[in-house]
């Protein structure tokens, strides 16, 4: 491999990072042919591909170089999804930035009743070096249960548990009130603190996403959004 492919990423994992689809979507995507790679169509989903490559989905350019990247902080409100197409009535988070003339996408997901910080952009180095395990960006989350919160359940969420049949473990557990806890992780699994608190006996009534490196949410109310400073982009890293 070449110093070059260094910085280059799987295609499937690139659109996924991009927002078009899961991971196991875009290689579906790939293997009928509606991706193109610098004008050729690509065909595997192993294709090594970074955001110096043209790259298009069904025709339709993937990022526009003459476009300037732009990146928002979004106050996730819950029932919305982190998908790029709409699928019947679900609503989705980019409808709310309808107004904005780019092509974006999410830094990641939150699921569809979890809500919180999110970040938006169409920047896709900066989305995966974000969302990339090797940032070791910590996340963490505020759940509010269904029960008072003990030192067991302390216990048992602290030892970590099987999501997506990898073992993971939370950075931090730490109970905030009666029934009210955050977790840190850094895994970022699917369903990954609900699955911590299931584990434990909890059942989760709300989830929000406070902090994701340095970067926390604050004030910003949910379904309302701001644009990211370039101070909040180093915080995210550290």
């Amino acid at each position: 491999m070449t110093e070059n492919n260094h910085s280059k990423k799987r295609l499937s994992k690139f659109l996924a990072a991009a927002g078009i689809a899961s991971r196991r979507a875009c290689e579906e995507i790939i293997f009928a042919g509606r991706v193109t790679v610098n004008h050729s169509v690509a065909l595997e989903p192993q294709t090594l591909v970074d955001d110096n490559d043209q790259i298009a989905v069904d025709g339709k350019s993937l990022f526009s170089k003459a476009e300037p990247k732009v990146y928002y902080i979004l106050n996730k409100p819950r029932g919305y999804v982190c998908t790029a197409k709409k699928m019947g009535s679900t609503k989705i988070v980019l409808e709310i930035f309808n107004e904005i003339p780019y092509r974006l996408f999410t830094v990641g997901r939150l699921d569809k009743e979890t809500e919180g910080l999110l970040l938006i952009t169409n920047d896709g180095h900066f989305a995966n070096s974000v969302i990339h395990p090797s940032s070791g960006i910590h996340k963490e989350y505020l759940a509010k249960t269904d029960a008072e919160i003990t030192a067991d359940h302390l216990t048992v969420i602290s030892s970590g548990t099987l999501v997506e049949g990898v073992f993971v473990k939370p950075i931090r557990v730490t109970k905030v009130r009666r029934g009210t806890v955050k977790i840190a992780v850094s895994e970022g699994k699917k369903r990954e603190v609900r699955t911590l608190l299931e584990a434990a006996g909890l059942t989760v009534l709300e989830l929000t996403r406070i902090r994701i490196g340095g970067l926390h949410l604050g004030t910003l109310a949910p379904g309302s959004w701001r644009e990211m400073t370039e101070k909040e982009k180093g915080l995210i890293f550290e």
